[in-house]
């Protein structure tokens, strides 16, 4: 299950974990995208625990690359600051439109994968976030 901070147009958090990265047409059609607001977030909800091994981005491919650079990925078990404080994995620079881009994450633990653009106001835009794993009982994802 997925939740952000605010939803821009009909662009709901679901919409970057619907297992389309790229679409013909306007990003609104396949991305999550939330309010211009300041530090905004998007999370998944594992709603187990997880051992993270890497998570994949994937940005729009018409416009407003921005959206995503900046993002903070975080992992962890605690829903502190809406999830935002937990350990991050790493931090996405400028991805290039329509492509994607992975995050080795060491099989950090956690029920809770956010992107977190903290200090700045802004749309976040997520066209697919695609994580990788392991559960307790070895089963992979």
């Amino acid at each position: 299950m997925a939740v952000q901070s605010s939803t821009f147009y009909s662009c709901g958090a679901a919409q970057a974990i619907d297992g389309i990265r790229y679409a013909p047409g306007v990003a609104h059609t396949y991305c999550s995208i939330t309010g211009n607001e300041l530090n905004p977030w998007w999370r998944l909800d594992l709603l187990e625990y997880y051992n993270i091994y890497k998570v994949t981005v994937t940005n729009r491919a018409d416009c407003c690359l921005a959206q995503t650079t900046g993002a903070e990925i975080r992992i962890g078990n605690s829903l502190e600051n809406n999830g935002n404080n937990n350990p991050r994995c790493g931090v996405t620079s400028l991805v290039p439109a329509g492509t994607s881009v992975s995050f080795s994450c060491g099989g950090m633990e956690g029920r809770y994968v956010n992107m977190y653009i903290p200090n700045i106001q802004q749309h976040l835009t997520l066209c697919e976030v695609e994580v990788y794993g392991t559960g307790n009982s070895g089963t992979s994802f």
